[in-house]
């Protein structure tokens, strides 16, 4: 019986476990090149923040709502004669409570007053109370200086 002769000496061809990596490095490269290029052309936007002005003449009163850190609300209204003392008042009663301290006048401006450590969460709340209930002047205490 004659024997069976195969192709190629009998070497089967092994397949390669290595990965080729100078495609990979040349797309690598590319990259780098682009974005080397294209950053110097992309333009950053400059965002315009409020300052803190002064005015020129101060309200007559001013009703002053303080956010403590335990996140309690104290109504306090603060005339040219001196201020009260700050008055306790829930969320519920707080735009019934700052339109009392209004005495009718809708000018009247409203100053929120919150600790740094208060969550901003808890200052919107509040402006956003004041603001459904149709209080037109509410802003924010800022703290002067360094």
């Amino acid at each position: 019986m004659p024997a069976l002769v195969t192709r190629g000496g009998g070497r089967r061809r092994r397949s390669m476990n290595e990965i080729n990596m100078v495609p990979f490095i040349d797309v690598m490269l590319v990259l780098l090149i682009i974005f080397m290029v294209t950053a110097p052309l992309i333009t950053t936007g400059v965002v315009d923040l409020p300052s803190v002005g002064k005015s020129q003449q101060r309200p007559q009163s001013v009703v002053e709502i303080v956010v403590g850190v335990d996140e309690k609300l104290r109504l306090r209204v603060l005339n040219s004669d001196g201020a009260a003392e700050p008055a306790p008042v829930q969320m519920a009663q707080l735009a019934a409570r700052v339109r009392d301290a209004q005495k009718g006048n809708a000018d009247t401006p409203v100053v929120i007053s919150a600790d740094k450590s208060v969550k901003y969460e808890s200052v919107v709340k509040v402006m956003d109370t004041l603001q459904r209930a149709g209080v037109r002047r509410v802003g924010l205490s800022v703290k002067q200086g360094s």
